[in-house]
């Protein structure tokens, strides 16, 4: 059975920081989530709140993966390191099995701190993931392409999180950045998107103007995907239940035909 995460902002930032992250992966166990995506913005009180969420989700047999709302390299190219130990600490208070990042700013200068992120990440339990953003900067197939590049002269393998929805934003083709980055792929966040007037909006895979099918099904059958679209409704227990529902059935279809 293919494993289907939720992101804890699937619910809506207010509402989520209203109630507390605790409340919405609870529910997201109790309609068959396999696991909860922190959110590091929807922290109120992270030294609280992280223990608390990390005791729960050991108790309910939840992965955990973390996500940094900060990037890894500052505006004039320098590691922020401070960025990266405050993901670390939090990902460690949570006994997250992964750490979600984009790169931020990274530039001309910045592959000369590649040693010293290595250095930082060797040794820790969990795993830092790359995730394309909404930004120029850190969500282009060009940018990115050339981090991993980078990355990978410098003897560091960084895997990534491949979120299907943003490259919309960034004016990306999505099958063109799942040719450039399948074999990088670790996690996948599945996001539809929809246009309206002056901006790009998530939506439910099955509302969705994109091709996500195709998408999914250029991607590594076997990484995890996580629900990164807003989960709304009356009953929100059934609604969650009906999509994890739906893309474990999108993952046995795919993998029938395969």
């Amino acid at each position: 059975m293919h494993r289907v995460l939720i992101s804890l902002s699937s619910y809506g930032a207010a509402e989520v920081r209203r109630h507390g992250q605790l409340r919405f992966a609870r529910l997201a166990r109790a309609a068959g989530a396999d696991g909860v995506e922190v959110r590091g913005e929807l922290l109120v009180d992270p030294a609280a709140e992280l223990p608390v969420l990390a005791d729960a989700a050991r108790e309910a047999g939840l992965q955990v993966v973390y996500s940094s709302p900060q990037g890894l390299w500052c505006g004039d190219g320098a590691l922020d390191e401070a960025a990266l130990d405050g993901g670390l600490k939090a990902a460690s208070a949570l006994r997250a099995s992964r750490l979600k990042m984009a790169i931020g700013a990274f530039g001309a200068n910045s592959p000369a701190t590649l040693k010293t992120l290595k250095q930082r990440l060797d040794g820790q339990p969990v795993e830092l993931l790359i995730e394309n953003d909404q930004t120029a900067a850190g969500g282009t197939v060009v940018a990115l392409e050339h981090f991993f590049a980078r990355a990978t002269q410098g003897d560091l393998q960084v895997a990534m999180t491949f979120d299907m929805g943003n490259w919309h934003w960034t004016g990306e083709c999505p099958l063109q950045a799942a040719r450039s980055f399948a074999g990088r792929v670790a996690y996948v966040h599945c996001k539809g998107v929809q246009r309206q007037p002056q901006r790009w909006v998530a939506v439910p895979l099955a509302d969705s103007a994109a091709p996500w099918r195709a998408i999914l099904g250029m991607l590594p059958a076997q990484v995890p995907w996580a629900i990164e679209y807003p989960l709304v409704g009356d009953d929100l227990l059934a609604t969650t239940r009906r999509e994890v529902a739906h893309l474990r059935a999108v993952a046995a279809a795919q993998g029938a035909s395969a």
